[in-house]
């Protein structure tokens, strides 16, 4: 068939006129998948706790906090060459332990690595998941699931601690501590109360807190009370529940005084003192003038002054005339 140039350049106008018509047909097409690595990684045939197939698809550990699990990783390279993969964990496979970090695997060869799982003694009863990692030095990756399931009671605890209340400004603010005595990740409510000499004067319904309080931690929170009463001696009662029964509550007292009601009994106290200062001087002043009259009737020796007749007798008896003279 003779070529035909103008038959050609209007296939070529209409086919870059679809293209540019059509781009997000053009750009649907999915990216080609990379290439799986020449080797393969998977839990070795029948070792395990659970299941016990031949072939697994995964890693199933169970143990209480405390105790070490074993199991094996099978490396298979059926290329016609070495090949070098690192190997780590992640997830619960950060407690795992590996016989060698790195395994060469010569051709057609199939390698097992042995490696341990250690559980942590302060790990909370319940399921884990992780993966082990096999990455190869030149080409490929691989991903093999690990589940892991801690054994042990279940034990949900908390505590309230260290409640006090301080007024601020036309506000109270109360302060406390929670903790999480238990092995299980909680997520407290917490409700406030509090009771005057006269009844009820705060009723706040249990709220859940923003975050999960983890096995053995402790959190400081505030809770502001707007508005409290300005002169009563109360009891402020914090109630903290959780999941799975736990429970915990504490008090602190409260007295609110106004400052008025402070300064009055003090103003008059100094007022009272004042008084019973100028009493005292009084006094005094009146005892120092009396015993100035009395002293001046007094001789200069500190005995009585004799009166006009009394010395009289006196002269004439120290003469020998007087009326007590002998012959």
């Amino acid at each position: 068939m003779p070529f035909r140039p103008r038959t050609a350049v209007s296939g070529a106008i209409l086919a870059t006129a679809a293209v540019l018509l059509c781009p997000a047909a053009a750009a649907a097409r999915p990216a080609a998948a990379p290439a799986p690595p020449g080797w393969s990684a998977a839990p070795a045939p029948g070792a395990g706790a659970a299941p016990r197939a031949q072939d697994r698809p995964f890693f199933y550990l169970e143990g209480a906090p405390g105790t070490v699990l074993a199991d094996r990783l099978s490396l298979s390279n059926p290329t016609g060459r070495t090949v070098a993969v690192r190997l780590r964990g992640s997830g619960a496979g950060a407690w795992l332990t590996l016989a060698s970090k790195e395994v060469r695997i010569p051709p057609r060869t199939r390698a097992s690595v042995p490696f341990t799982v250690t559980v942590p003694r302060d790990a909370v009863p319940g399921d884990r998941s992780g993966a082990l990692l096999a990455t190869g030095r030149t080409d490929g990756r691989a991903a093999v699931p690990l589940h892991l399931r801690v054994t042990g009671p279940v034990l949900s605890a908390l505590t309230v601690e260290k409640v006090s209340v301080h007024g601020a400004g036309g506000s109270a603010v109360i302060r406390f501590t929670l903790v999480n005595r238990g092995n299980t990740v909680l997520r407290p409510r917490i409700a406030v109360r509090a009771d005057g000499l006269f009844g009820p004067v705060l009723r706040r319904a249990a709220r859940t807190l923003p975050s999960a309080l983890a096995p053995g931690r402790a959190v400081d929170l505030t809770e502001t009370w707007h508005g409290p009463p300005a002169l009563d001696a109360m009891e402020v009662r914090l109630t903290a529940t959780a999941a799975g029964g736990a429970h915990g509550a504490a008090t602190a007292s409260y007295t609110a005084v106004p400052w008025g009601v402070l300064a009055a009994p003090a103003l008059l106290l100094a007022a009272g003192a004042g008084g019973l200062v100028a009493v005292r001087r009084r006094c005094r002043g009146a005892g120092r003038g009396g015993a100035r009259g009395e002293q001046a009737a007094r001789g200069t020796d500190g005995g009585a002054r004799p009166s006009g007749d009394d010395a009289a007798d006196v002269a004439a008896e120290l003469a020998g005339t007087g009326p007590g003279a002998r012959g």
